[in-house]
């Protein structure tokens, strides 16, 4: 069950059960919703007790699973997303396995994606961290 907690501004936080820890440790939301646009948080691929499988496409699958559990708590799913953008470590190491299982979850017609190559993320194992932009309602 998601917990809401709507702002002044009319911004609601979406907070998915197995994800309390990041709003309750790391004050932050999985993800908010302002009008009918939800805004997804970077998500990386860790599991509820933060940690990262040393294979590439269990980590890219836990990503995109935790990113459809999130859709679902705000009552959308993939076939309503704008927009991702994908931060990579190591973005040639790994891009076509990425690539394959965001094909798996992400349907036609293809949503607007940018993909960045970095140096790091937070959890010295984690590969990928994604963000997404998707419509509700």
């Amino acid at each position: 069950m998601k917990r809401d907690f709507p702002s002044a501004a009319g911004v609601s936080s979406v907070v998915p059960d197995g994800l309390e820890a990041l709003y309750d440790n790391w004050h932050f939301s999985p993800a908010v919703v302002a009008g009918d646009t939800l805004y997804l948080s970077g998500i990386i691929g860790a599991d509820e007790n933060l940690a990262v499988s040393d294979n590439p496409e269990t980590q890219f699958v836990q990503v995109f699973e935790t990113m459809a559990h999130t859709l679902h708590s705000a009552g959308t799913d993939f076939s309503r997303v704008l927009e991702i953008t994908s931060y990579h470590v190591d973005i040639h190491a790994h891009f076509a396995v990425f690539s394959a299982v965001k094909d798996r979850y992400l349907p036609e017609p293809w949503c607007a994606w940018t993909a960045i190559g970095i140096t790091e993320l937070l959890l010295p194992a984690a590969l990928v961290e994604v963000k997404a932009i998707a419509r509700v309602g």
